[in-house]
């Protein structure tokens, strides 16, 4: 039922003001209202997408890519799971037909040594052999087929008619592997260097490939040739190859570019964990001299933890005092703990690193105290110990600030009334006191435990060897052995222990009872 404006009832659904139903009416204010809301929320949401999401995403991505062995070796790829090559042998002439014609193809492009520098990830010396191999490719003798073509046909000789052959569907489909190195040559002259097709010579890996069609049997039509290759002079293209490198005959080689031919793999996740990929194709556990990650990823974690409760035993105690001082003597100490912000993170971990070392200024104290002797001067540099004691000086600041936070939020009157009621000063603080600054202890330590875990620079200058983190190895990989996939693995694994451990605190703790202040 509905009134009209003159006081009549009538049956019918309630109306709005503008004489439209009331339901319709506040939906579609509702809409406004969601739709205002999430204009003004899109550019903090565009900007997380762009600078947070977004390269986590792609962190992820490149941790299992793995497209550059057949988008390199395409042709060679396929020849490998047609033929399924026996474990431990080297495969036929076929297969290096096949890479003849990608190597080729991929040294005009210069990507040959793209993918010789990922195989090397996976077996040493790799990279070389497809550096050198390129720089010899060009020159194989495989110039007797062009010459003993062009003398049997010299049409063969002409780019124009072979524009002309490859432009009828019947030759291409007689000539399969022909038609796709033309193909190929025909787009690197075009678009790599710029050149007509009918203004160079035709390549001597497409003679080759021609050659290989007719002896498979191809009977092309009659506007192509009609050549007979039975009598022609012959060349071992896996020969070639053997004498290019002999390590083109080392059946492993062979085994790490069929392991590694899928366009994604689990290759840089194992590697992050010291495994790897066996001859069989499963995985398994890398010698005892070459695990080192399995390594750092616990000694970032537990120095991570050992950091963050040296953070909590110096910074409680501060922020107690700061929080409980008259406020203008907290605010005049409060500018000491931000001093370290106004310097540098480089010059405060270059200091340390004077400090710490053996003829530095804490052992000279430390022998002209006579606590120490000149000739067993401690070892503080280049080892955990430098790391922690560094790392804590540095991620300090993280910690006093939310403790500080919460501790001023505390009334001064919980204290005085635990003490009315007959509590010591122990008891009061502890029953009383530290309880409701725990917030403040669980903020501190997730904001110190994550930075640390992420920082490398001051383990890097002050850490050696010894007190060096996970994170040191991903910055490592990303700007000086260019591996980015085992770095994103790195880090992907690196974000999955945060989340767990993040997860586990909750469980345990609650992170609703974590707070800064209030």
């Amino acid at each position: 039922m509905a009134a009209l404006p003159g006081g009549e009832v009538t049956e019918g659904p309630m109306l709005a003001a503008d004489g439209t139903p009331l339901k319709a009416s506040l939906k579609r204010a509702l809409r406004r209202e969601k739709l205002r809301a999430l204009l003004l929320i899109s550019p903090l949401l565009i900007f997380i997408l762009v600078a947070f999401v977004g390269p986590i995403a792609d962190m992820l991505f490149r941790s299992v890519e793995n497209q550059i062995v057949s988008e390199t070796l395409p042709r060679t790829v396929a020849a490998l799971r047609a033929e399924d090559t026996p474990e431990g042998e080297v495969p036929d002439e076929e297969v290096f037909a096949q890479l003849y014609t990608d190597l080729v193809i991929a040294e005009e492009y210069k990507i040959h040594t793209r993918l010789g520098s990922r195989l090397n990830y996976e077996m040493t010396g790799v990279s070389s052999l497809f550096r050198s191999t390129g720089r010899d490719v060009g020159r194989f003798d495989t110039d007797i087929y062009t010459d003993q073509f062009v003398e049997a046909a010299p049409a063969l000789e002409d780019p124009a008619n072979w524009v002309a052959w490859m432009e009828e569907e019947a030759v291409r489909e007689a000539l399969p592997l022909t038609a796709d190195a033309w193909d190929e040559w025909v787009t690197l002259t075009v678009e790599e260097n710029e050149d007509d097709p009918l203004e160079e010579d035709v390549p001597d890996f497409v003679f080759t490939t021609l050659y290989r069609d007719l002896t498979a049997g191809a009977t092309p039509p009659d506007a192509f040739p009609d050549v007979d290759v039975s009598g022609f002079e012959t060349v071992s293209i896996k020969a070639l190859f053997e004498d290019s490198d002999e390590d083109w005959m080392d059946p492993q080689l062979w085994q790490l570019i069929e392991t590694y031919s899928p366009e994604y793999t689990d290759g840089y996740f194992l590697n992050a964990v010291d495994m790897m990929n066996g001859p069989d194709g499963e995985a398994q556990f890398r010698p005892d001299d070459q695990r080192i990650y399995l390594k750092l990823f616990w000694r970032t974690m537990w120095m991570s933890m050992v950091i963050t409760f040296s953070c909590i035993l110096l910074g409680y105690p501060i922020a107690y005092l700061l929080s409980t001082l008259p406020l203008r003597s907290a605010n005049v100490l409060m500018i000491l703990v931000l001093l370290p912000f106004w310097t540098s993170l480089l010059v405060r971990t270059s200091a340390w690193k004077v400090l710490l070392q053996q003829q530095g200024v804490i052992n000279d104290t430390l022998v002209w105290l006579g606590l120490v002797d000149n000739f067993n001067r401690l070892q503080l540099i280049n080892n955990i110990t430098g790391t922690v004691i560094a790392m804590t000086h540095i991620l300090l600041p993280f910690m006093i600030l939310p403790l500080y936070s919460v501790m001023k939020t505390i009334p001064p009157s919980y204290v005085r009334a635990a003490k009315s009621m007959g509590a010591n000063d122990w008891t009061a603080f502890w029953r009383v006191w530290f309880p409701l600054s725990v917030p403040g202890i669980g903020a501190g330590s997730i904001l110190v435990f994550i930075l640390s875990i992420g920082y490398y620079i001051t383990p890097e200058i002050v850490g050696g060897t010894e007190g060096v983190f996970i994170s040191n190895r991903i910055a490592y990989h990303i700007s000086s052995s260019l591996n980015w996939g085992l770095a994103a693995a790195l880090g992907s694994i690196l974000l999955a222990l945060v989340l767990v451990l993040y997860w586990l605190y909750d469980r345990i703790v609650g992170i609703d009872n974590v707070k800064l202040g209030g």
